[in-house]
């Protein structure tokens, strides 16, 4: 994933940033435990394509 797409992405809920988790390809926002999906490099912004967190699921 591009970095600087990176520094421009917010959460499209509460517009808090993101982290991007490489390895299940998702942009976590930490606030609003959710998981938005990245498919060949385009994340997915989208607020019914989220995954929520799982309460004992690690952010990074």
């Amino acid at each position: 994933m591009d970095a600087r797409l990176l520094d421009i992405l917010v959460c499209p809920l509460c517009k808090g940033p993101l982290l991007f988790r490489k390895s299940d390809a998702e942009l976590i926002c930490r606030a609003d435990r959710l998981a938005f999906p990245v498919r060949d490099d385009i994340p997915v912004m989208l607020e019914e394509e989220a995954r929520k967190l799982a309460p004992a699921e690690e952010i990074e």
